[in-house]
This record gives C-alpha cells, sequence and structure tokens, in this order.
C-alpha cells in the first residue's frame, strides 16, 4: 500500500491559503452574529441564543486557527497543512450556505 505524503519545502503558501480561507469563514460569522443578534431583539426566541453560541464558537476556533498557523508553522507536518486546507474550504462551504439560508 502506498501513502502519498506530500512533500514541500516552504509550506508559507499553504499555510497562508489556510489564514485566508479562516479570515473568510470569520466574516461570514460576523455576518451571521450580526443578522442572529437582530432576530434575537426582535423576537427574543431562544433558539437564537443557541445560533448564537454556536457561531462564537466556531468564530474562537477560526481564530485560534489564524493565530496557530502563524504561530506554530514550525511544528505543523508538512503533509497534514493541505488537509487542514480542505477542512477550512469545507466549513467555508457550509457557513456560505447557512449565511444564504439564514438571509432568505
Amino acid at each position: 500500500m502506498n501513502l502519498i505524503y506530500f512533500s514541500l519545502t516552504n509550506l508559507e503558501p499553504l499555510i497562508t491559503a489556510n489564514a485566508i480561507v479562516a479570515l473568510a469563514n470569520i466574516a461570514i460569522l460576523i455576518a451571521l452574529l450580526v443578522l442572529y443578534v437582530r432576530v434575537y431583539k426582535s423576537s427574543r426566541a431562544k433558539f437564537t441564543i443557541g445560533l448564537m453560541l454556536f457561531v462564537g464558537l466556531l468564530m474562537l476556533h477560526n481564530i485560534i486557527a489564524v493565530y496557530g498557523y502563524f504561530m506554530m508553522e514550525p511544528l505543523y507536518a508538512e503533509a497534514l497543512i493541505p488537509y487542514f486546507l480542505a477542512i477550512h474550504i469545507a466549513e467555508l462551504a457550509g457557513l456560505s450556505v447557512l449565511l444564504r439560508i439564514t438571509l432568505l
């Protein structure tokens, strides 16, 4: 069984791509948080508190990720970085759909 490993001598472009996608996630999460706060103010629905908590925790995850990419770059295994990028892109797609549905 052959395993494919990414042999990258310079991780900076992938680290930067990860950070950019995570920052895009943060921007969408801020938009969602603003929308959910408006909904809560007008309806006082408890469900909206859960949505705000969800958005807050995802935002914390992305803030920590951006910080970690730059502060702990030497500690990341080269083969993991492309997978982290795929995870962030999948998260971006999901958040984009959630924002679109919320705006309908």
